[in-house]
This record gives structure tokens, C-alpha cells and sequence, in this order.
């Protein structure tokens, strides 16, 4: 797949896949990039005016990784506060993940059911299960209605959602995953324009930075010291897998 190119450089592309050694990511400046968000989960405030787009894969690792360790603390300093809307957009990676596809519509249809960020982070818990065996466990877990859950599955009613995503994906020529998009929602709330955007796991202080630009402009910054100039995130340890990795289909599990 050809990578994204923008008018800057992706963040994912500085350094080889596997290095540690970006200290102070880029802020690259996409032009005219929109991304839909029709049918997308999303967390936080919708009069939020910033958001972040996260196209992922279910049995990604590194997914996993931004998953457990990062999303939780985006969460607290800026969706809960209401400064941030958080999206989700499916990408699996069919020809090495098997039940990518199938986890995505598990969280859709406990979605239908209220509980999709709850069953989102259940399936992210445990990639290597098989879906098909654990999801009614994962509903009955949640308080689902677990016979119109598994109906919802069995009858794939999310599926066309999904193949939306990932023509979506396409379309933008996603390399891999995690994949980032950093952005300003329209007046709808239904689209974003990109600003930036991060390819691959990255530490808590990558999304921090961008997001200072996007909250606070240049002019201000000032004001903003805590997160608008934020300090620069520590340079990428090798310690913390994945970290700076997207997933592809041209690697191997």
C-alpha cells in the first residue's frame, strides 16, 4: 500500500519501523484532508471542537499497546474534560488477523446495546481469543441482552459499517496500524479536517503535543503553558514494545 503523503513528512515514516529515537515528533500539515466520521463510535463532549480519529485493528499488537497504555490517560486529561472527541474507525487487517473483523462487529453490537467503549476495551484485554467463543461471555460480562447481541453478530449487521471503515482507510492509503488523525470537527460534528497525525504507538506525550497546538493556537500559547508547551515526549525507549510501530499486513504475527 502506498503511505500517505501529505505536505510534511508522517511521523511514522522519521524514523525505521523497530527505532527508538524520535524524541519530538513532527507536526505534519495535511491539505484539504477530510475524514468522514458517519457511523463512527465516538467518546466525549460533541461540542467538543478537537478530536482524535483512531483506525485500528482489533489483533493489532501495537494497537494494543495505545489501547492499554496511552488511551486511558487521553481519556482523563482531555475526553473527560471535554476538550476532546474521540473517534474509532475499524481497520482490520483480514489477510494475518482472522478475528479482527469479527471483534470489530462484537463492538459494534454492544454498541447497539450502550456498551461499545466497555467492549472495546474488553476485546483490546485479550487478542487472542476467539470470538466466536468469548463474546457471549464478554456480553453476559457487560449486562448485555445476550440473545439480541448474538443475533446482532450471527446476522453481521454491522458488517457494511465496517467495509465502510475500511474503504475509508483505503482511500487515505493507511500504511497500517494504530493510525492516527488529529484534527478540527465541522459544524456537524458529522466530519474532520486533519491537522496532523501520528502512525504507529506512540507515548502519551506525542498526542499531548499535538493536541496543545490544536487546543491553544500560537497566539494562545502563552497563556497555556501546561499543555500548550508542553515538554517534548522522552525519547522512544525500546523497553516499551512498540512503541513508534504500526502494524501491517506485510508483517507477520
Amino acid at each position: 500500500m502506498r503511505r500517505f503523503l501529505y505536505a510534511g513528512l508522517l511521523i511514522g515514516s522519521l524514523v525505521p519501523r523497530g527505532s527508538a529515537e524520535l524524541s519530538n515528533p513532527e507536526k505534519p500539515k495535511p491539505e484539504n484532508v477530510f475524514i468522514s466520521l458517519d457511523g463512527a463510535p465516538a467518546m466525549g463532549d460533541p461540542k467538543a471542537r478537537v478530536a482524535i480519529v483512531e483506525f485500528a485493528d482489533y489483533q493489532c499488537p501495537y494497537c494494543g499497546i495505545h489501547a492499554n497504555q496511552t488511551l486511558p490517560q487521553i481519556v482523563t486529561d482531555y475526553v473527560k474534560t471535554g476538550k476532546v472527541r474521540y473517534f474509532f474507525k475499524d481497520f482490520p487487517i483480514e489477510a494475518i488477523h482472522s478475528q479482527a473483523f469479527k471483534a470489530a462487529e462484537t463492538a459494534r453490537c454492544a454498541g447497539e446495546q450502550g456498551k461499545y467503549w466497555e467492549m472495546h476495551d474488553r476485546l483490546f484485554k485479550d487478542q487472542l481469543i476467539v470470538i466466536a467463543n468469548a463474546a457471549p461471555k464478554h456480553a453476559l460480562a457487560l449486562g448485555l441482552d445476550v440473545s439480541k447481541f448474538q443475533q446482532c453478530l450471527d446476522n453481521d449487521m454491522y458488517a457494511p459499517q465496517i467495509r465502510k471503515d475500511l474503504q475509508e482507510g483505503r482511500k487515505q492509503n493507511i500504511p497500517g496500524t494504530p493510525e492516527f488523525y488529529l484534527g478540527t470537527l465541522d459544524a456537524q460534528g458529522s466530519g474532520m479536517n486533519v491537522v496532523s497525525m501520528l502512525g504507529g504507538a506512540y507515548p502519551y506525550g506525542a498526542f499531548q503535543q499535538l493536541l496543545g497546538a490544536l487546543l491553544f493556537p500560537p497566539e494562545e500559547q502563552k497563556d497555556k503553558p501546561n499543555e500548550a508547551n508542553a515538554e517534548p515526549p522522552r525519547p522512544l525507549k525500546a523497553e516499551f514494545l512498540g512503541e513508534g510501530k504500526r502494524w501491517s499486513a506485510q508483517e507477520e504475527d
